[in-house]
Parts: structure tokens; C-alpha cells; sequence
């Protein structure tokens, strides 16, 4: 039985489909939006977006949210980063960053999972990098040109080894740690 991801964003599937394998867990992705709540932690938001799209949906799922914290900006764009890409994109954020010494900003993650009937759990994680100067780099999506971690940006690394030092990697980490071992349990092992 295949494990249920739902996004619209086909590269946050392709990235999470590459740490499923890791794991010997098929994915399958049911692309469909679903309600996003307006809160101030990911956390809340994919805790009702999970339990949401389960009930439509009628089987276990999981979703994940993301979101690009810079220090500097008090957190901004933070949960509402998905909204600031689509508006002022990196060029935007660079601008807000102009004459700002302190770069450091922190890209967090939220895993949310929901079987019917059931209360979501929810995994989350997060790594500090820093905000480019300029965009670098032609791979990843969203803010990964400007995001940068050991040196390079995001989109500077092969989605292999972006998976292994980010945010959402950490978090689909724990999650599917998790729910093997409870795919266990529900098998009596």
C-alpha cells in the first residue's frame, strides 16, 4: 500500500519521493490544493490542513508547509513565505535585504499526517543558513537560490544532498521513521 502525499508543488514531491525510497515506502501524489489556514505557525496550519484533506479524501495522508524565517526581518516572510515568493519572489527579498549585515535566516518544515477518524501528528525541523546577495545556483525551487548552507545555496545542490541538510528533509525524516514503525505495530510486528 502506497503512502499518500498531497501537494500541487511536483518538485516537493519529487524531493520527498527520493527520502521515501531511502526508506522503501511508496509514494503516491495526489496533487490537489487544499485550505490553508492564515496562523503564524506551520505547525497549525498543516495540523487543520491534514485533517482536512484526510477527511476529504477518506484514506491517510500526510502534507507538508514550509517557511523561510529571516532574522533580520523579524521572521518575515516566515509562514506566509509561499504568498511573499509568488509576490515580490527573491529579487523582493533581496531588496528588503539591502545594507542588512545580518543575513542568518531559518528555513522551517511541517509534516502533518491524518488517518480517518484520527487526530493528526505533526513532525517538524528546521536548519540556519544564510540570505544571499545575489540568487545562485539553477536547481531547487522558491527561495533555494538565496538560501545558503554550508556555502552554497540550495539550488546550488543536487536534490540528493539538498535532502540530506534541509528542512524538509529532516522533517519527512522523522515523520517516515515514525510512521514505519507504526506500519509495524498495525501489522502486529
Amino acid at each position: 500500500m502506497a503512502l499518500t502525499f498531497v501537494t500541487t508543488n511536483e518538485n516537493k514531491f519529487r524531493e520527498v519521493a527520493i527520502i521515501a525510497e531511502e526508506y522503501e515506502i511508496e509514494l503516491e501524489w495526489e496533487k490537489r490544493a487544499y485550505m490553508e489556514i492564515q496562523a503564524d505557525s506551520l505547525e497549525d496550519i498543516v495540523r487543520f490542513g491534514v485533517r482536512e484533506v484526510c477527511r476529504e479524501i477518506g484514506r491517510p495522508c500526510f502534507i507538508e508547509d514550509a517557511g523561510l524565517f529571516i532574522y533580520a526581518l523579524r521572521g518575515f516572510p516566515g509562514p506566509y513565505s509561499k504568498f511573499a515568493f509568488l509576490t515580490i519572489g527573491n529579487r523582493g527579498i533581496l531588496k528588503l535585504m539591502e545594507n542588512v549585515e545580518n543575513r542568518l535566516a531559518e528555513f522551517r518544515s511541517a509534516v502533518g499526517f491524518c488517518s480517518p477518524g484520527g487526530e493528526p501528528v505533526v513532525f517538524s525541523a528546521s536548519v540556519v543558513g544564510r540570505i544571499t546577495y545575489e540568487p545562485r545556483g539553477t536547481g531547487g525551487f522558491g527561495f533555494d537560490p538565496i538560501f545558503e548552507v554550508d556555502g552554497k545555496t540550495f539550488a546550488e545542490m543536487s536534490t540528493r544532498e539538498k535532502n540530506l541538510l534541509s528542512h524538509r528533509g529532516a522533517a519527512i525524516r522523522k515523520f517516515l521513521l515514525w510512521f514505519k514503525g507504526e506500519s509495524r505495530q498495525d501489522m502486529g510486528g
